[in-house]
């Protein structure tokens, strides 16, 4: 079997890029728990890299969390923007299915300096139980990021995958949607979302093919794709390399591994 190594052989030069740039992570996590080894892998890598912003969210206690483990992810994660105000940017985590909802995302925003919603496994993306939450977003122009992940085997009962998110972006076409690991399958998730300007990409997480993000671009505008890590679990370098082979182009490399990223988060600033 023939491996492909380089989507660009002949035009991959990596002493053409200026690792001097500012990076952001769109994707990053702590877990509770374990908070403080996932502190000081996010703020070597920072460091290492020359990171300008990690966009963060805890998570820990389960698929379903109840409201104590989603007040606690979320205490995590504020302390983190306390010590790190400059580096972290909170993704206020939710359960839709929680009734407190409203004022996790009332304390998230007003009191803990959150920058967008995170969702994860408590629930498939389009179910009615999100709706809130999406208007919510809306109202303040903030993005959600949901976690959407096509497995082979394994899949959770309540995991999203594209065609839910799809389902979301359609239903509000206001809403900024940031959709994790490029679906973990790009070949399935991202076709449902190719022509939903609402929705970015990041690319976080293990996945290890080559073609996953060319695959990706002939689809989608390089400007709805971020580089993100899905740290401590992954890291920077597949992540970053998975931007430099898929383009030669620096304006397109430059707007995966940090404009995209900053224009979502932080539309006051554009």
């Amino acid at each position: 079997m023939t491996l492909k190594t380089l989507t660009h052989p002949t035009e991959l030069n990596l002493d053409t890029f200026d690792w001097s740039q500012p990076l952001i992570d769109s994707h990053s996590h702590l877990w509770l728990g374990n908070e403080e080894a996932g502190r000081r892998a996010n703020l070597e890598a920072a460091e290492l890299y020359n990171v300008r912003y990690i966009y963060l969210s805890t998570l820990g206690g389960g698929y379903y969390p109840d409201k104590d483990t989603i007040a606690a992810c979320n205490r995590a994660t504020a302390d983190f923007i306390r010590d790190y105000p400059d580096l972290i940017v909170g993704q206020c985590y939710v359960n839709p299915n929680n009734a407190d909802t409203p004022d996790v995302l009332r304390r998230g925003f007003e009191e803990q300096s959150m920058r967008a919603v995170k969702l994860w496994t408590a629930t498939f993306a389009d179910d009615p139980a999100v709706n809130p939450i999406a208007e919510y977003c809306i109202d303040r122009n903030i993005p959600v990021m949901i976690h959407c992940f096509h497995k082979a085997v394994g899949q959770l009962e309540h995991e999203t995958r594209g065609h839910h998110v799809a389902n979301l972006a359609r239903r509000y076409p206001e809403l900024k949607i940031q959709m994790a690991h490029l679906g973990a399958c790009p070949y399935e998730a991202i076709p449902p979302i190719a022509d939903l300007p609402n929705v970015w990409l990041d690319t976080s997480g293990s996945m290890m093919r080559g073609d996953d993000l060319p695959y990706t671009l002939s689809l989608v505008n390089h400007e709805r794709i971020m580089m993100g890590t899905d740290m401590p679990g992954s890291g920077y370098l597949t992540n970053i390399g998975k931007v430099l082979e898929a383009t030669a182009d620096p304006v397109a490399r430059r707007a995966m591994l940090h404009d995209n990223a900053y224009k979502l988060y932080f539309p006051e600033a554009n």
